[in-house]
């Protein structure tokens, strides 16, 4: 049997816009997996699990275990849509790839946070935008866990600082969705001065976009990035041996794990309270927020004293 591998790829991907799944990067996997098909294996079928794992371990330069993983998972996605039509069609199994290990990521301190904030305040030109700009987008994100992409598409109309409590609307997001992320008084006292600051700038009425450079343009990613390593090699804030290097992202994963053993230290119900986390990070699985519960001291020695005062009260904590 000859397989239109082609026109069931369209169906496949037409299945997945319906039901609402991310399919731009999906699409741009599979069309290389089609296309390493037809020029290996013309006219083959069914397809053999030797193919699938050489396609996903394929490549110059050799792909990271992550690539790898992640190649073969889109794959089995699309093969399970095609066993329908071709029941001989194999399917590797998912652990067949060693799952990849990520280096313990940078967490700031509070002390780092601090500095950094500090340090974007000096930013140049004095006395411009600029510096309260990049101070409020660190803060933001070190105070709400938002993804970069997020913060930098607020609308103005999306930041609403006179509402109890006051919150932010994150629209459209990674995953599609759409929610409310309320802050805390301090955060919102200080956009309030961000967007007063905006105002006497006299560059408010130039775009919606909540985030401006000095000249009223929407702040790009880029920019933020560069600014963002460049007070890094400044202020000297360097990963340990093995950890990976401070990132914008670094922000948002302190942020999670500031909140987890906040709420262990506090004696909460921190199995119950998970959930509320990832959709506060605006996750679609509370798994996905795992990612983010990095083991660190401070985090595993609150653990251990709530795991103390569990067996001392007899489980009644």
């Amino acid at each position: 049997m000859t397989l239109d591998l082609p026109a069931q790829l369209d169906a496949y991907l037409a299945l997945r816009v319906a039901l609402g799944l991310p399919t731009h990067a999906t699409r741009l996997l599979l069309q290389q997996f089609v296309g390493y098909l037809d020029h290996h294996h013309p006219g083959a079928a069914p397809i053999r699990t030797q193919s699938v794992i050489a396609w996903a371990c394929g490549g110059t330069p050799p792909r990271s275990a992550a690539a790898q993983t992640t190649r073969l998972s889109v794959a089995r996605g699309f093969l399970r849509h095609l066993r329908a039509s071709a029941p001989e069609t194999e399917i590797p199994d998912r652990h067949l790839l060693a799952a990849p290990r990520r280096p313990p990521p940078f967490l700031f301190s509070a002390p780092d946070l601090g500095r950094l904030l500090a340090a974007a305040a000096t930013l140049r030109p004095h006395g411009s935008l600029r510096p309260q700009t990049y101070g409020t987008v660190f803060g933001v994100l070190a105070a709400t866990g938002l993804r970069v992409s997020e913060a930098l598409s607020l609308q103005c109309a999306d930041v609403h600082l006179t509402d109890p409590p006051p919150r932010l609307l994150i629209q459209r997001t990674k995953f599609g969705k759409t929610r409310w992320v309320p802050v805390h008084a301090t955060t919102a006292a200080r956009l309030r001065a961000y967007a007063q600051s905006r105002r006497a700038q006299h560059v408010a009425g130039l775009s919606e976009t909540f985030f401006l450079s000095n000249g009223g343009q929407p702040l790009t990613y880029g920019a933020v990035h560069r600014t963002f390593q460049r007070l890094m090699q400044r202020l000297a804030i360097t990963p340990r041996p093995g950890q990976r290097r401070p990132t914008l992202h670094a922000l948002r994963h302190t942020f999670a794990v500031a909140r987890l053993t906040a709420w262990y230290r506090a004696g909460a119900d921190v199995r119950a309270l998970a959930p509320t986390l990832s959709v506060y990070l605006g996750h679609v699985d509370p798994a996905m927020s795992y990612w983010y519960l990095t083991a660190t001291p401070e985090l595993l020695g609150a653990a251990a004293e709530r795991f103390q005062r569990y067996v001392a009260t007899g489980g009644a904590a």
